[in-house]
C-alpha cells in the first residue's frame, strides 16, 4: 500500500479550540488559509481535542474556507475515552473494532470529509486487541474511509504488535531537541527500519516553556546561531528535528500567523552537522559519549 504524502511540517490543531486559543470560524478559516498557502496542508486532529469539539468546529471552518478537500491532508486519532464531553466516568482505553468503525465515522461527520488521510491509535492500551484493531482498520481502507494508518505514542514492540497484523506507516511520538530518548531508545531506529515516518509532537520542546539550566543553556547557544543563520530560535529547532534521518515531521501548534510564514524555512536550512551536535550537547549538558 502506498504511503500517503504529508506536508514537511504539520499543523496541529490541538490548542485551536476551547481548549486554548478559542478560535471562532472565521479566525480557524483564515488560519488554515494561511497555512495551505505557506505550504503547510496536513492538519492535525484528535477526536478528544476541545473534549470532542474542535474537530467539528474545524469542519465548519473548513468548509467556510472556501479550499477544496484534496488540497489538504486530515490526519486524526482515536481511542481515548475521556471524561469531558462524554458521559464516562473515568479517562480510559477502548480500541475494540466496534468503537474504532464509530470514532471515524465521527470524525467524519465533524470534519465534514469523506475520509481521513491517516488515522492514528492515539496512545497504547495494555487491552488492545491487535487482530481486532486489524480488522477495523481493514473495513475502513475498504471503505474508502481512511486512506493510510499508523499509531502515536507506541514504542517498537507495541507497534510491531499492529504491525504483524496491518501495515502501519506512521507514529506520531514526543520527539525535540529536550526530549531526544527516541533516538537512543531505538524508537526512530525501528521507524527507520520498517519504514515507518515519524512525526513529532511538541518539537521545540520546553525550550520556551521552562526556565531550567538546560533550556538557558540552549537559548545562550540559540542566540549566537540566530545570528549566524538569520532566522528565529524556533525554526532552528524544527531544523534540528527535520535533520534525523528518520524523516521526522513536526507537528507544529503555533496559531501565530508571521511564526506559521517562517515554519517551512525550517525545511530548507542547512544546519550544519557540528551546529546539530552543539545543540545536542547543550541540550544533554554534556559532551556526546
Amino acid at each position: 500500500m502506498k504511503k500517503t504524502v504529508l506536508s514537511p511540517v504539520i499543523a496541529g490543531t490541538m490548542n485551536w479550540g476551547v481548549w486554548d486559543k478559542k478560535l471562532n470560524t472565521a479566525e480557524m478559516a483564515h488560519l488554515i488559509r494561511v497555512c495551505v498557502d505557506n505550504q503547510i496542508t496536513t492538519f492535525d486532529h484528535a477526536d478528544i481535542y476541545g473534549g470532542y469539539t474542535t474537530e467539528a468546529e474545524f469542519g465548519q471552518a473548513f468548509t467556510q474556507s472556501g479550499l477544496s478537500r484534496d488540497r489538504i491532508q486530515l490526519i486524526s486519532k482515536c481511542g481515548i475515552q475521556h471524561t469531558q464531553g462524554r458521559p464516562n466516568t473515568l479517562k480510559h482505553y477502548d480500541y475494540s473494532k466496534d468503537y474504532i468503525l464509530w470514532s471515524v465515522d465521527n470524525s467524519l461527520k465533524n470534519l465534514q470529509t469523506d475520509y481521513l488521510d491517516v488515522l492514528l491509535l492515539h496512545r497504547p492500551s495494555p487491552l488492545m486487541q491487535p487482530d481486532e484493531i486489524a480488522e477495523a482498520v481493514e473495513i475502513l481502507r475498504a471503505q474508502g474511509k481512511i486512506r493510510d494508518f499508523g499509531v502515536s505514542n507506541f514504542t517498537p514492540s507495541q507497534t510491531e504488535l499492529i504491525r504483524q497484523r496491518t501495515e502501519v506507516h506512521y507514529n506520531q511520538i514526543q520527539f525535540s531537541a529536550t526530549h531526544f530518548q527516541p533516538m537512543l531508545d531505538g524508537s526512530l531506529d525501528y521507524m527507520q527500519l520498517h519504514h515507518i515516518t515519524p512525526m513529532s509532537w511538541n518539537p521545540l520542546g520546553t525550550v520556551f516553556r521552562e526556565d531550567i539550566e538546560q533550556t538557558r543553556r540552549l537559548k545562550k547557544l540559540l542566540v549566537q546561531m540566530v545570528e549566524h543563520y538569520g532566522v528565529g530560535s524556533d525554526t532552528l529547532l524544527l531544523a534540528w528535528v527535520l535533520k534525523h534521518p528518520a524523516g521526522v515531521i513536526p507537528v507544529a501548534g503555533t496559531v501565530n500567523i508571521a511564526r506559521i510564514q517562517q515554519l517551512m524555512k525550517a525545511v530548507e536550512l542547512p544546519l550544519t552537522d557540528l551546529d546539530w551536535f552543539a545543540i545536542w550537547t547543550e541540550s544533554m549538558g554534556n559532551k556526546v559519549p
